[in-house]
């Protein structure tokens, strides 16, 4: 599997990691997944504190056991599920941030993250009382670095001037090319790099999920996407399957150094770490599949 340099960091992440929110709370089958993507290479590993009520981060730490140090372990703070209440509130403050870690650590297993993200952002956030409470956490050797998790613009900008993140998560597909041309860029130049996750557009491009393209991706409508997908099929063989195309675009991006797709099953799981070994996109295949969403492109920041 080939590993690529998080950032500015010295963390060095598999291409192919793994989005752990899909695991679900069968704790014997996650743990079962976890273990075989490290077997088969995969070395990234992100979760957050809110995926299944912390459930999915005590299932990750109990996957960690007797291998932590062959992991790069990825959290996220900043969302707050209120009980009693429906949804979820917004906490990026530094008293949060340094009591959510502590949570984290407890549920994972372990004394250390090796990065840790802010799980969204707004321009109203007190960012430099954010940054503060990373930055605390940094030196005192709780998380090694730290990064956010974002799809908007002008806070992604904010926290490029100010803050020393490694990395931006943010949902990067051929239907969901937010940031593409005006965000990624700018990363590159500053040596931080894009964690990209849903590269398969929530199924919408994986093989054999005609059922996930009817109903549609975002501005998409499903007939656009089942014509997108017919369109695909030419670059779809024996070595790279229409997922694993989608895939190896996202990666396809300098500034990406990892994808994260989720995986509920084995048969998905080897399927997404499958595009590792599957051949990388020639520039003529790039700029087509580029050309077959230009016509519905969504670019729209939320």
């Amino acid at each position: 599997m080939k590993k690529n340099r998080l950032g500015s960091s010295d963390l060095l992440v598999s291409e192919i990691g793994l989005g752990c929110m899909s695991l679900g709370t069968d704790e014997n089958q996650a743990v079962s997944l976890i273990h075989e993507a490290l077997d088969r290479g995969v070395n990234f590993l992100d979760t957050a504190d809110i995926y299944d009520d912390g459930r999915n981060e005590e299932i990750v730490g109990s996957a960690l056991k007797g291998r932590r140090q062959d992991i790069i372990l990825a959290t996220k703070a900043g969302n707050v599920r209120v009980p009693g209440q429906s949804g979820l509130t917004w906490d990026p403050s530094k008293q949060h941030i340094l009591s959510a870690v502590k949570e984290s650590l407890r549920r994972l297993k372990t004394d250390y993250i090796d990065l840790y993200q802010l799980h969204g952002g707004t321009l109203e956030d007190n960012m430099g009382e954010t940054i503060e409470a990373f930055e605390q956490l940094k030196r005192e050797g709780v998380i090694r670095y730290y990064g956010i998790s974002s799809i908007r613009p002008n806070v992604i900008r904010e926290y490029v001037q100010r803050a020393q993140i490694v990395s931006v998560m943010s949902q990067y597909s051929l239907l969901d090319r937010r940031g593409e041309e005006e965000v990624y860029p700018l990363l590159d130049e500053h040596g931080i790099s894009v964690i990209a996750r849903g590269p398969v557009a929530s199924g919408a491009l994986a093989d054999g999920r005609d059922d996930k393209a009817a109903k549609g991706f975002l501005d998409y409508s499903g007939a656009q996407i089942t014509d997108i997908r017919h369109q695909l099929r030419p670059l779809v063989s024996e070595q790279r399957s229409m997922s694993q195309t989608a895939i190896r675009y996202a990666l396809h991006h300098p500034a990406v150094a990892t994808v994260i797709p989720g995986a509920s099953s084995r048969t998905q799981l080897l399927e997404n770490i499958g595009a590792a070994e599957a051949p990388s996109l020639t520039e003529a295949e790039y700029e087509l599949l580029r050309e077959m969403t230009k016509a519905n492109l969504y670019t729209q920041h939320r």
